[in-house]
């Protein structure tokens, strides 16, 4: 059994990784690489690609978190965050997350390919060098956060095919278009925090909310009809076609009430349908595969 204070350094370390969002990419990248499997199903490989996607994901929360330390001391839902309040030092934070990226590029390298390797290793680069400096100069970082932040389901497909094909680029499509309404519901939620940080979110800019309305609506209903692709690329059947189409629709009603009433309440529920779409439309793809 470990000593408390030991305890509290294996929480505060795993927080350093974020789970609830570690989980969501393995996710992703499961249900890439079921579409990209093909013959007969081996236990390995599956595991080799599910612990790599998470090693680099983990190391990539990490190395933010060492980024952001002084931002995140600034807003209060963050502050309490393992570097800013002390718990951890930066030079711990920042090997814990060179090691656990390291390892996770070696794990789907050597696990699976090179190709979900060097896919994993990209999304790193663009969302610590690209996205995260961005956020306290443009708002424009949310879309470019959307790039890395589709990643996932490409790197499961490349792992268990060595190749990326149109069904791969469907599946980060939807991941990609998903983001924006989940996104900007998070930065109107906390708005104020992301000011005291310097942190340039649309809300931030704009504080009307009605730039910030107009890009969840715009994105709900781009997402609408990309998420039925999968139909008629032949991935899926008609259940998940029905069951995208009813999914679509709730996310986009969440985003029609949140724009006439700007308010966190309903910010918060296009966070909720926004939590609750994904998983969802991700089962309806397992449960009416077409492979």
């Amino acid at each position: 059994m470990l000593p408390q204070g030991s305890h509290h350094r294996v929480k505060d370390y795993l927080a350093l990784t974020k789970p609830r969002v570690t989980w969501l990419i393995v996710m992703s990248a499961a249900i890439g690489y079921f579409f990209g499997h093909a013959g007969h199903w081996s236990f390995w490989p599956v595991v080799h690609a599910l612990i790599g996607t998470a090693l680099i994901a983990s190391g990539t929360a990490a190395l933010n978190q060492w980024y952001e330390r002084d931002a995140d001391r600034q807003m209060r839902r963050t502050q309490m965050r393992p570097l800013p309040s002390g718990r951890l030092n930066p030079n711990q934070a920042v090997w814990f997350g060179i090691v656990l990226s390291a390892a996770g590029g070696l794990e789907l390298g050597f696990g699976t390919n090179w190709l979900a390797s060097g896919l994993g290793i990209a999304t790193l680069m663009m969302y610590l060098f690209l996205y995260t400096p961005l956020k306290q100069k443009s708002w424009w970082s949310t879309t470019v956060g959307a790039f890395p932040g589709a990643m996932p389901p490409l790197i499961g497909y490349a792992a268990a095919a060595d190749k990326l094909t149109a069904e791969a680029w469907v599946l980060a499509a939807i991941l990609f278009l998903w983001q924006f309404p989940h996104f900007y519901a998070i930065a109107w939620m906390y708005r104020e925090d992301y000011s005291r940080a310097g942190i340039k979110m649309l809300p931030v800019v704009e504080p009307n909310g009605k730039s910030t309305v107009r890009q969840i609506l715009l994105y709900s209903v781009l997402l609408i009809p990309i998420s039925l692709l999968p139909k008629w690329i032949g991935m899926t059947g008609s259940l998940y076609m029905a069951g995208a189409l009813v999914l679509g629709l709730v996310y986009l009603y969440s985003g029609i009430r949140v724009a006439f009433d700007r308010t966190k309440a309903r910010a918060r529920k296009v966070l909720l349908a926004s939590v609750v779409y994904l998983p969802l439309l991700y089962g309806l793809m397992l449960l009416d595969p077409r492979l």
